[in-house]
Formats: structure tokens, C-alpha cells, sequence
């Protein structure tokens, strides 16, 4: 039997780092997912890219801002998608992930920020293939900043990463935090972690601040 894929991307985040660069610089106040690059909004490159793998269903989370991303994100017309809304938009990541998976219909979900508009389809899929092609249920393929294959530390991982529903949903309801110390607390008991290697330096690069969004613009924008 095979097993079927939930990609879960959250957008929930209050949008701060973003906010208080876009202050500092006398620049118009605007979520960074909301910002263009070729006339395309960023949480829709993330989308579509994640669209492009093998998954059965995209589940975007959303929270603060949640109308105006919910209007771009009806640009895509796809019967995979389907948006859950944190009921209180002041939560933590782990909290907006949960949410989601726990309305994910598979046994794999594949997890993303959806400040991350650089993520080839073929590092999520590769993410996906990891777990479809073992037995184990106690392993999460992540991508890797630092280190690849198997990992002796979690040093510099974060999303994205494709984990059993089940296993990462026990860890999620144990901690209201970011990611990063949820993924310590995986590998501190023997939860196996395979590191993908990035198709490309731009994969590494999330989109908190305005130096990061005019880094990816710069290399990304038509000529």
C-alpha cells in the first residue's frame, strides 16, 4: 500500500522582523509572504513549487493576515489545497504546524515555512521519496545547512523536513515552541535525522528580513 503525502505549509506568522526592517527603512509595511518577485507573491512560489511534488493534498495554515494571504492563495486554482485557520492567530510555529497536521489526511507530511519560495520541487520531493523508500518510522529527512546523510546533531535544521504524521504529531503536542527545539528533543531520543542536500545555495535562504527578500529577488528577478 502506498502511502500518501500531506504537504503542510504554514503562514501564520505576525510578520515582525519583516515589520521592524520595513520601518527602520522608511519602506511601506507589508507581510513579507505578500511580497512580489516577477509578479509573483512569495507564498505562492512556495505553493506552486510544492504542488509540483508528489503529494495528495497542500494544507496552508494561516493566522495574522490571514485575509490578505487568503486572497492571493485564491489565485491557484487547485482542488489540493485547502486552508486551515489558527483559531488564535498569536500562537507558536509548533502550534500552526499542529493545527495542520491535524487535519492531514497522510501518513507522511511533508513540512514548509512559506517564506521559503526557493525550495525546488526536487528537494521536497527528495524529502518525500527518503521516507517513502524506508520502513522506519522514526526518521525525518530534513534539509540540511551543515551536514548530509545521517545526521549526528541538529545543528541548523529547521523546515523544510517530511516526517511520519503520527511521530512528529507526539512531539508537537508535547512543546509550544519554534521548530528548532522540537527537533532537539527528536534526536535526543534516537529519532533518526537524514540530512538532503540543497539543489541550490538560494534553498537555504528563508525570507525574514528585507536583505534576504532583496537577495532572492536580485537572483531570481527577469532580466
Amino acid at each position: 500500500m502506498s502511502l500518501k503525502t500531506s504537504g503542510i505549509i504554514t503562514a501564520a506568522g505576525a510578520n515582525t522582523r519583516m515589520k521592524t526592517d520595513q520601518i527602520n527603512k522608511n519602506l511601506p509595511i507589508k507581510n513579507k509572504l505578500l511580497l512580489p518577485i516577477n509578479n509573483k507573491e512569495v507564498i505562492l512560489h512556495t505553493i506552486t513549487n510544492m504542488l509540483k511534488t508528489n503529494i495528495d493534498e497542500c494544507i496552508i495554515v494561516v493566522g495574522h493576515y490571514k485575509d490578505q494571504i487568503n486572497t492571493v492563495i485564491s489565485k491557484i486554482d487547485d482542488d489540493k489545497i485547502k486552508i486551515i485557520e489558527n483559531e488564535d492567530v498569536d500562537v507558536s510555529l509548533s502550534e500552526s504546524l499542529l493545527n495542520g497536521i491535524n487535519y492531514a489526511k497522510g501518513n507522511i507530511c511533508l513540512c514548509a515555512a512559506a517564506d521559503q519560495p526557493t525550495i525546488s520541487p526536487t528537494t521536497f520531493q527528495n524529502l518525500i521519496n527518503i521516507l517513502k523508500n524506508t520502513k522506519h518510522k522514526n526518521i525525518i529527512s530534513v534539509l540540511s545547512r551543515i551536514e548530509h546523510g545521517l545526521l549526528k546533531t541538529t545543528d541548523g535544521l529547521g523546515m523544510p523536513f517530511a516526517c511520519d504524521k503520527q511521530l512528529l504529531k507526539k512531539y508537537l503536542t508535547q512543546k509550544s515552541s519554534n521548530i528548532n527545539p522540537i527537533l532537539r528533543k527528536m534526536k535526543s531520543e534516537h529519532i533518526i535525522f537524514y540530512g538532503q542536500k540543497e539543489e541550490n545555495p538560494l534553498e537555504l535562504i528563508n525570507i525574514n528580513r528585507m536583505e534576504d527578500y532583496y537577495l532572492i529577488l536580485n537572483k531570481l528577478q527577469k532580466k
